[in-house]
Formats: C-alpha cells, sequence, structure tokens
C-alpha cells in the first residue's frame, strides 16, 4: 500500500501503528523486518492475555478463603499480590514497546516524506542493530532494577493498604484483603494506643534527627575551629584521636557503651560507687536520660566526620580574607562568625540535610545501644520502648509481632518526609543544574 510523500497520510500511518503494533512497518513504510518484530512483540502479550487477567483479578481479590483445603494448597494472598506488581510491569513495559512503535513509524514517515525514499532492508536492518545495542545492553540492567528494586518497593506501599498482619490474616491460612486507608487512620487518627505510640515513636524520632545533626555538626566545627585557630603542636594527632569513634564500626562501639552504662554491673556506675558517689543512675533504664545519653553517644560517635569535613573546607578559605579583616580591626570572634561560618555552611549545607535523613533512619545506634529500651505505658500492646525510633519500630513490628500493614504505612510516611529532602539534595547538586546527568 503507498503513501503519499506531502505528508497527508501521517494520520493513516499513524492510525495503522496504533491498532496494531508493527502494522505501518509492514503496510506503508516498507521495513518489514521492524514490522515483524513488532507484531511478534504484540502477538506474544496477546498469547500470555489469559495470565495476565488471571494475574489481574487475583490482584483485585487477593484470593478466597479455602476452609476445605489442606493449608499447604491454599492459595497465597501475599503471592498474589507480587505476581499483580509484576504483570503490572510486564503491561507498563508493553505499553512503553507500543508507544516506540507508533512513534517510529511516525518518524520514518516523516523521514520518507523528507527524502522521498524508502530506506533498503539492509539500511533498515542496520538501524536496528544499532539501536538494539544499547538497549540489550540496558536490558539486564533494567529488568534486575524493576524486579529486585521497584517490585518490592511497590509491594512495601501496597501492603500498607491491606490487613496483613498476625495473627488473623497470615497466608497461606487465612487470606489478605484490601482495607484502603483503614491502617493510615488507626494508626495516626485512631485515638487508640496504637495512635498514641506512633505520636511519640514520631515525635521522638523528629526530635531524635534534629539534635543529632545539630550536635555532631556543631561539635564537629568547635573541635575543628579550635584545632585550626589554637595554633596546637599534635593536632594531626588529635585529628586521629578524634576520627576514631567514627571510624570504629558503630556495632561495636555502641554494644561497649551498652556495657558501660548497664545500671547494675556498668563500668560508670562502678565507678562513680568507687568515688563515693550514687552509683545506681539507670542511665540506659529511665526513658528520659535513656534518650539523652543516645544524643551524647551519637555525638560522641558522629562528631569527628563533620570535623575532618570542617577543617577540609576551612583549609580552602583564602587566608586573604582573614588578613584583609585583620586589618580592618576585626577580631578572631569577628573572623570566625563572618567569615568562616558563612563559607562552611555553605559547603557544608547539603551534608548536613543528608545527615538529617540519615539519622530519620539511624537503625544502629538506638538498636545495638539500648534496643528501643526501656519500656514505656504503650510498649506492651506496641512494642515500642522510650527511645525506640521509628526505624527500630518496624523492626519490632514486622520480626516481633508481624504487624506488616502498620510498618509498611510508618515505612510509607517516612519516605513521603524524607523525598523531599532527597529530591531537593539531588537538585542541588552541580551535575543537575548543569544537565549532566
Amino acid at each position: 500500500m503507498a503513501v503519499n510523500p506531502n505528508g497527508s497520510d501521517e494520520k493513516k500511518v499513524r492510525t495503522a501503528a496504533c491498532c496494531f503494533m508493527g502494522l505501518s512497518h509492514i503496510l506503508f513504510l516498507k521495513e518489514y523486518v521492524k514490522g515483524i518484530l513488532f507484531t511478534l512483540i504484540e502477538l506474544l502479550f496477546i498469547g500470555c492475555l489469559p495470565l495476565v487477567v488471571k494475574k489481574l483479578i487475583d490482584l483485585v481479590t487477593l484470593g478466597s478463603p479455602q476452609p476445605n483445603v489442606a493449608v499447604k494448597f491454599r492459595s497465597n494472598s501475599v503471592f498474589m499480590l507480587i505476581d499483580g506488581i509484576l504483570i503490572l510491569a510486564l503491561i507498563a513495559f508493553f505499553i512503553i514497546l507500543y508507544v516506540i512503535s507508533v512513534r517510529s513509524a511516525n518518524s520514518a514517515y516523516k523521514n520518507y516524506c523528507r527524502t522521498g525514499k524508502f530506506p533498503t532492508q539492509k539500511v533498515s536492518l542496520g538501524k536496528i542493530g544499532s539501536n538494539a545495542f544499547p538497549i540489550a545492553g540496558l536490558a539486564p540492567c533494567v529488568v534486575m532494577l524493576i524486579v529486585f528494586v521497584v517490585v518490592p518497593l511497590i509491594f512495601s506501599i501496597c501492603v500498607a493498604f491491606t490487613n496483613y498482619s498476625a495473627p488473623e490474616h497470615i497466608p497461606p491460612k487465612n487470606t489478605v484483603d484490601w482495607v484502603g486507608f483503614q491502617n493510615f487512620k488507626e494508626l495516626m487518627f485512631g485515638g487508640t494506643t496504637w495512635s498514641k505510640g506512633f505520636v511519640r515513636v514520631a515525635v521522638w524520632t523528629l526530635v531524635w534527627a534534629v539534635l543529632s545533626t545539630f550536635t555532631c555538626y556543631f561539635g564537629g566545627l568547635l573541635v575543628a575551629v579550635e584545632l585550626q585557630e589554637s595554633k596546637i603542636k599534635f593536632a594531626g594527632l588529635f585529628r586521629f584521636i578524634f576520627i576514631l569513634p567514627y571510624a570504629v564500626p558503630s556495632v561495636i562501639t555502641m554494644l561497649v557503651w551498652k556495657n558501660l552504662l548497664n545500671g547494675t554491673f556498668g563500668t560508670v556506675n562502678r565507678t562513680l560507687q568507687a568515688l563515693g558517689l550514687d552509683g545506681r543512675i539507670p542511665w540506659l533504664g529511665n526513658p528520659t536520660l535513656a534518650q539523652v545519653m543516645c544524643i551524647v553517644i551519637n555525638l560522641w560517635a558522629g562528631f569527628g566526620y563533620f570535623m575532618m569535613l570542617s577543617i577540609g573546607t576551612m583549609t580552602a578559605i583564602p587566608k586573604d580574607m582573614y588578613e584583609a579583616a585583620r586589618i580592618d580591626g576585626a577580631s578572631s570572634l569577628q573572623c570566625l562568625r563572618h567569615i568562616t561560618m558563612p563559607l562552611v555552611l555553605y559547603q557544608t549545607m547539603p551534608l548536613i540535610i543528608m545527615s538529617f535523613t540519615h539519622n530519620i533512619n539511624n537503625f544502629g545506634i538506638i538498636y545495638f545501644l539500648t534496643g528501643g529500651s526501656p519500656t514505656v505505658a504503650d510498649s506492651t500492646i506496641t512494642n515500642a520502648g522510650g527511645t525506640d525510633i521509628l526505624v527500630t519500630w518496624i523492626y519490632k513490628l514486622t520480626i516481633t509481632l508481624q504487624k506488616y500493614n502498620y510498618a509498611s504505612v510508618i515505612a510509607v510516611l517516612i519516605f513521603v518526609v524524607l523525598a523531599p529532602f532527597a529530591i531537593y539534595q539531588f537538585r542541588s547538586t552541580k551535575a543537575f543544574k548543569e544537565g549532566e546527568v
């Protein structure tokens, strides 16, 4: 079938391409190999349609109770959810290929209108080969990204809208059902022990993240200024000593501090007793005191990083600026306030934001130091201790209580809070601003 090279048949070419993949390439554009490839893709998808429809139905229903069937032969709602998400990814991939086929037909027709002739089969095969090489190279990475990153992420989000929790809704013994925003309402606005526990843990998580970031940053900056301005002879040795807590794995240091601060046999209390002081201080047994100790020990472990960062930034500040300021009569404090601090803050502000987001999810410090303890009023039901932050609570909800729905709700809320910071951090990078991503 012929088409006019004046552009009048563009609508006909696009319509045929939209009706069936590769149809325009075969009927109008003489690109038979490309058209056959596109056609085979759609025929393969059509052949899989019964399976696709079944998996989509399973995704909507998540199975039905089967009390008369042995447990090991019952349908598993979780597997249905995962299979459904994979099928949705497959459908999205097919739609993308469909759009590519339509755009390819439009591009080929425009090229025919410009040149007045169709490409030979050899040229067409050459284009397919050159275009297929990068696609073939990236395909394994894309598939792995979808299977191991995108699908689990979407699965975690979907669980937040189900009743997947023990003991009533753990497959295959029982099915899982869609409940919409019920979990969000119960956890955030339910007025129950769960919602009170969530508010308590969320507030402490924000307090922890802010204070941990603030103390580590300004503690490191203060030490860096002292080492730079005081002209200590062995400044390098002090830098080495101060960076050690950050260099040693936090698992080791937190477990050591946990034993040192033990209220019964800890070295700190025993030392106080030996000095004739009160050696019964519940460092990690009182909720408020335990929270304070978490912040203090995090400061001890993390200030060295910001110290080295600040020293590196201060070293890059031109000495001429300080000399000019001193000639104008500025004191050391004024130089620190008007030269050092603004320049260091400007250079390190993205890292402060990164540190804040890291501390919100700082699982290791809390888990290995206190394990979330001590217990508080709602711990019996929620299993959230006085020092638990949201990420450690998620761990307990999944491992201990098997409240996967509530854990997913919390994970979604953390993502909603942290995503703007991550986007801001990405948009602030030089590569993004210059279009070199």
